[in-house]
């Protein structure tokens, strides 16, 4: 009787074992499923401090508050949420390094609307991205309505930036994107046209230089230009990351590309890659949170 009752309590945690196994079998997909969904609209900041020598004093603690592809993706009711986490942050400037709008799934009211709330927070100035160098979208009045909102669009330009105190002043650099001119992929192509744009638009004075543009595999071209701070976007941080390899795939990258968001340096130039807000071709993220990327420049002594 003893071994027949020992038998039944040996039956009965097989059964209990093999019930949870089940569940975590049962649960485990569907906890991933909703993580993942999560993640795909959860908005993070993420703080990145650049020291520099260069960094003039007066622009000690300017902040600049960085987002790129956003692809008329909403985040929040009417962007509120997007627009909320912008205030919050404060910035001097915000900027926006290309593809606000999506040339599959093109939605003007949405991007513009976000372009003129943000403008409220702070000056905004933006640059192209691929997707609005599309053949199908009529750039040119978008860029029109950006302007008509208070946008700086900054298409192969440079523009001086005031320190709070006015006394001093940094160089902004702007970059219109390499597809509207035929070099959509063709690295050779592009960095010797990043070099030839940008020769122009360094300042004499050679102040320290702010580059915004959208393609981080041209890292190379924009640290022989001489450029101290670049901010682009382009890659969705590799769109699907996993730790300790980060992300899997970039446009004009590739598999494991090796600039698919955060800092990377090399000699004084410093770039800043924005993992992005929005999602285009492929609909999902996977640990990979849409950021603003909220850049605070520090003077080194």
């Amino acid at each position: 009787m003893l071994f027949h009752h020992k038998s039944c309590d040996e039956k009965k945690k097989i059964s209990l074992k093999r019930k949870t196994v089940l569940g975590i079998i049962i649960l485990l997909p569907l906890v991933l499923i909703l993580w993942t969904l999560w993640g795909n609209t959860a908005l993070m900041v993420h703080r990145i401090v650049i020291s520099d020598s260069r960094v003039p004093p007066a622009f000690s603690g300017f902040r600049i508050a960085h987002i790129s592809d956003l692809h008329n993706t909403e985040i929040g009711d009417n962007n509120d949420t997007l627009i909320a986490m912008l205030s919050a942050c404060k910035p001097d400037i915000i900027v926006i390094t290309g593809d606000l709008i999506d040339a599959n799934l093109t939605d003007i009211p949405v991007s513009l609307h976000m372009a003129e709330r943000a403008v409220q927070i702070a000056p905004v100035y933006y640059v192209s991205g691929n997707h609005e160098g599309s053949h199908s979208f009529a750039y040119e009045d978008f860029k029109a309505a950006l302007i008509q909102r208070g946008v700086t669009v900054l298409d192969d330009e440079a523009v001086p930036l005031e320190s709070r105190s006015g006394n001093e002043t940094l160089n902004l650099i702007g970059l219109a994107d390499s597809s509207f001119f035929g070099h959509n992929g063709i690295l050779e192509e592009e960095s010797a046209m990043v070099e030839t744009k940008t020769a122009s638009l360094f300042s004499a004075d050679s102040a320290y230089t702010i580059l915004l543009c959208h393609r981080p595999e041209l890292f190379d071209a924009y640290v022989r230009c001489g450029a101290d701070l670049v901010l682009c976007g382009h890659a969705h941080g590799g769109q699907i990351r996993l730790p300790f390899i980060g992300g899997l795939y970039a446009p004009n990258q590739g598999w494991l590309p090796k600039y698919d968001g955060g800092l990377y340096s090399e000699g004084k130039t410093h770039m800043v890659v924005s993992r992005g807000i929005g999602n285009s071709t492929f609909p999902l993220r996977f640990y990979n949170r849409p950021e603003i990327v909220l850049v605070e420049l520090k003077a080194q002594d």
